[in-house]
This record gives structure tokens, sequence and C-alpha cells, in this order.
């Protein structure tokens, strides 16, 4: 069964960059030879890319864990290593990407060949070249390679359809649908046949097209999250023009304006800027036999509303008997070809942000942590300190008093003082323990 898949939860890791490498030069003939450690290659990233030939984001329904590749260690004769290349991750036009963790929307897919870095690879170690001084002219000190980021993402797909049909469940939304494109949604007499967004194509004789979208049906309260509402709203967000499909089968003949009154205020209850798309008025079911006294009433109670701007335009339509059909795709066509382009990011305005990679020597809060085990040990994170720890080679003795001094910079020695460490306790972070000595 073709299942459209519009949100979907995804880890991704980068690469960590390789390791800088401590050598000397020992060439024949050549005294003194100094350091020539290389340094470490760049870390893989993580960059989502659109593709156009993806309507679905079906393809993340068994692969949901993405890891980039890590750069390659440094070599003697200052050579570099290796740079990791990019993992490129095919996603639909129109994807809008969040950070789970923050809950910031860190990137809206919407232009063809669009890329978004969402983890970026780790920076290579720097080899001991880098540590060369005249105090010390053969520096046993290297850096490993930055860890690559990890984000927790979920992806939620908004259909780039140029028109969306809106209505109640059962109105014929489906069956329209079917009969203009080729697509292929499951009909039946009950509501709610339709759980997901269909997409479908229609070609017209005079070889304009345009993108329709068969969305979910609104039942009330919608807007809040009841029924399928807001995946229906979360769609409707980028369609230019709205056909309003209203049964004209009842048998209540005041049922078809109270639901055209509920659909409209459900859509301004989510964002009031979707009452400014063009809106045609679909009459549908004409060939039933109540249909053309209830047009007549609906088209009463419409000119009876005193809050209407204006009159909206009303075209009967049959889908099963095609009455009227091609006329309304050729008054749609029209009607997309003098409206412009809506802004799409109208209701997530407010919490969108720039994706952008924390600077390494930012000093905040989460520098470094101090908490104490049950057994008396005290432990240290936080982002940045971690970070330095697994940047530094502890193979080599130089290398553990560059970080013991990078702690001492940072104000750990002075924090754990502050509370109550004493000389001999000790001291771990992550597996790696060590005495504390004042």
């Amino acid at each position: 069964m073709n299942m459209f898949v519009d949100q979907i939860k995804i880890e991704v890791h980068a690469g960590k960059g390789g390791d800088g490498m401590v050598a000397f030069r020992r060439e024949k003939y050549v005294p003194n030879g100094g350091p020539a450690g290389g340094d470490g290659g760049r870390g893989g990233s993580i960059i989502l890319k659109v593709d156009e030939g993806l309507r679905t984001l079906m393809d993340f329904r068994y692969h949901r864990i993405f890891k980039a590749k890590n750069g390659g260690n440094g070599m003697s004769k200052q050579m570099t290593g290796p740079s990791a290349e990019d993992t490129i991750i095919a996603v639909p036009q129109g994807t809008t990407v969040r950070d789970l963790d923050t809950g910031e929307i860190i990137g809206d897919l919407v232009e063809k060949d669009q890329e978004l870095v969402v983890a970026k690879g780790g920076r290579g170690g720097r080899g001991n070249i880098h540590f060369a001084s005249a105090k010390n002219p053969a520096p046993e000190i290297a850096e490993n390679g930055e860890p690559g980021e990890d984000h927790y993402l979920e992806l939620e797909l908004k259909m780039l359809a140029d028109v969306g049909l809106i209505g109640f469940p059962s109105v014929g939304k489906s069956t329209l649908l079917s009969v203009v494109t080729g697509a292929k949604p499951k009909i039946a007499a009950y509501e709610f046949t339709t759980l997901t967004p269909n997409l479908g194509m229609v070609m017209l004789p005079d070889g304009r097209d345009f993108a329709m979208a068969d969305m979910p049906g609104l039942i009330e309260g919608a807007s809040k999250g009841i029924g399928l509402g807001l995946k229906f709203l979360r769609h409707i967000e980028r369609t230019r023009v709205l056909l309003h499909l209203v049964d004209m089968s009842s048998e209540d003949p005041h049922q078809a304006i109270e639901r055209y009154r509920q659909i409209n205020k459900e859509l301004a209850n989510y964002d009031p800027e979707l009452l400014k798309r063009p809106q045609i008025v679909v009459a549908t079911k004409m060939d039933l036999p109540n249909s053309a006294d209830n047009l007549a009433a609906f088209k009463a109670d419409l000119a009876a509303d005193k809050t209407l701007e204006k009159q909206p335009e009303i075209f009967p339509i049959s889908a099963v008997t095609h009455q009227g059909v091609q006329q309304l795709m050729q008054l749609t066509a029209d009607l997309l070809d003098k409206t412009p382009a809506f802004d799409s990011e109208s209701h997530d305005k407010e919490s969108v942000a720039e994706y952008r990679a924390a600077a390494p020597d930012k000093k905040d809060e989460t520098d470094f942590t101090i908490t104490k085990d049950e057994d008396g040990t005290w432990v240290l994170g936080g982002e940045k300190l971690i970070r330095l720890f697994k940047m530094t080679d502890l193979t080599h003795e130089e290398s553990q008093l560059r970080f013991a001094r990078q702690l001492r910079h940072m104000g750990v020695d002075d924090a754990l003082r502050a509370k109550g460490v004493q000389d001999g306790d000790l001291v771990r972070i992550e597996k790696f323990v060590f005495e504390f000595i004042q």
C-alpha cells in the first residue's frame, strides 16, 4: 500500500576528526630534525539535501540512524590525514527540520537542491609541529580529533501543493482528486477514509498543470489537535489556492452553511493568514436528489451573512458524473496564474532559528560541571571540558600536563576547592581517574 509518511525522527552522528601525530624528522645528514607530526583530517558532516524526485519520508521508516565517517589520522613528514566525505541524505522538497533536544526549527528545505548541515564533522587534531616553541623545540604533544556533533531530529514534510482540497470528511475530496489526476486515493462511504494527504498532478489541455493535494477531513477543534486536524492544517500552509468542498446532499438544508463556517473557523484559529488564500467554494454531489434545493438554501444563507467581507464564488460539480469538473479545473488554473506565492513560514516564524555550531571557546554554564559519586569520587563533566578531554592524547605526558593547564585556566581547580576537595581525592572524567594534588 502506498503510505504517506509526513513526520519521522532520526539520529545523525557526524564523524570525528582524525588524530594529530607526534613524529620527528630522522633523516640522514639532517641534524636537529625537529617535530614533523601532521594534522588529522576533518570528520564527515551530515547534510540534508532536497531531492525533487522524492514525495514522502518513506525512505526513513527503516533507516533512522546516520553516521558519517571519521577523518584520517595525521602522518609523519607533516602530512595531513585525509578528510572524510560528507554524508548526503536526500529529503523531499518541503521538509522542515526540528532539533528534538532544543525544540528549535533549524531549517526549512523548500528550494531545489537546497542543503542544510545538520551535524558538523569534528576538526582534525593538530600534530606536534604546532606546539614547537623556543622553550620546547621537540614537543611530544598532539591533539586527538574533535568529536563530531550528534543530534536527534524530527523531519516534517509539508506538502508543496499548489491547490489544497479542504472540507469535512466524506465531502468528495478523494473522489475529485482521483477524477482530475492520476492519483488513486482510498475511497469509501464513511468518514476519515483519508488518513494522510494524497498528492496528484492536474494536466489541462492547454498545457498548464498544477499539483493538487487531498487533505484529511476536518472536525470541530482541529486547530487544537482534535482528530486529524493538525496533520491537515500543517499541510495546507503552503497551498496557494483552496478548493473548499461542501456536501450538498444532506437531509438538513442548513448543514452546508454550518460546516462551511466551521472549516473557516478552524483555519482562522490555526493561522489567520490561511483565510487570505484565494478560496473557491465547490458544491459537491450535485447529482443527488436534495442537492439543488440545498445549494439554493446555501446561497441564501451566504447572502444573508453580514460577517463576510465579500461573497465567495460557488461552483457546483458532480465528481461521479464529471459535471462541471473540467470547468472547475480551468477556473482554478486561471486563479493560480494571478496568485503569488504566500509566506509558507508564517506559522513557524517565531520559532525559526539559524543553525550554527557553538564556538569552541564559548564560555557558558555548560563549560564544566562538578558532582560527587556515592564512593566519594568527584566527577567532572560539561560540554567544553569533555570536548577538551576527548581531544587530549593521554599517551603522552606533555599532553596530560597541557590538559591540566587547560582545566586550571577554565577555573576547574578553584571550583573543586570551593566544593571541599581534599589533597589525594579521586577525580574522574568519564573513565579516566586521577588524584587531585594541591
